[in-house]
């Protein structure tokens, strides 16, 4: 395990089924920070509606997206939480409670995301709302600090491209400080 010096915050972002809690976790242990499942502060109503197939709309997520927030903010010494945060304005609810968040967006085809899904026998979220999650997706915006990669490439070189992207970035920062 190698820990990297300025780990920041950072949200591992996609549909269902993409493999968020897997890459979160193993990006958490390599830079040495806390996890947390953004799942697991949904509200009671929340999983309630997603259990019977129902999509949550904004008003619904408003308040779950608040508390992932709220969790990323305390995490002083950097953090990774798995979140869809599919929407623009999802990722800037994240932003506005904790401040500098860096995506890593894992994408990929719908039909391995419904297979993943179908398989699954320990959550909530049913095949059905897979569509659902796709359609209202929209991929990172150029000024958003993350990065996409393909979530059926081994997890160690999602992980890889992550810690990369993130010293890139740093390198970067620190040559524009320097010449500015």
């Amino acid at each position: 395990m190698r820990h990297h010096r300025e780990p920041g915050l950072w949200v591992v972002m996609g549909v269902a089924g993409a493999g968020k809690t897997t890459v979160g976790q193993a990006l958490a242990e390599e830079l040495g920070v806390p996890w947390c499942d953004a799942d697991d502060l949904h509200p009671a109503e929340n999983v309630a509606k997603m259990r019977a197939g129902v999509a949550l709309d904004d008003a619904d997520r408003a308040p779950w997206l608040a508390a992932v927030g709220r969790w990323l903010a305390r995490q002083t010494e950097g953090a990774v939480v798995s979140c869809s945060a599919l929407r623009r304005s999802y990722r800037d609810s994240l932003r506005l409670h904790a401040g500098p968040v860096r995506f890593l967006h894992l994408d990929g085809p719908a039909e391995v995301v419904r297979a993943r899904v179908e398989a699954r026998t320990d959550h909530y979220m049913p095949p059905s709302l897979v569509e659902s999650q796709y359609a209202i997706l929209e991929p990172l915006g150029p000024d958003e600090d993350g990065t996409t990669v393909r979530f059926d490439h081994p997890i160690d070189t999602i992980v890889s491209h992550a810690t990369d992207f993130a010293r890139r970035a740093a390198s970067q920062t620190a040559f524009q400080g320097a010449h500015s």
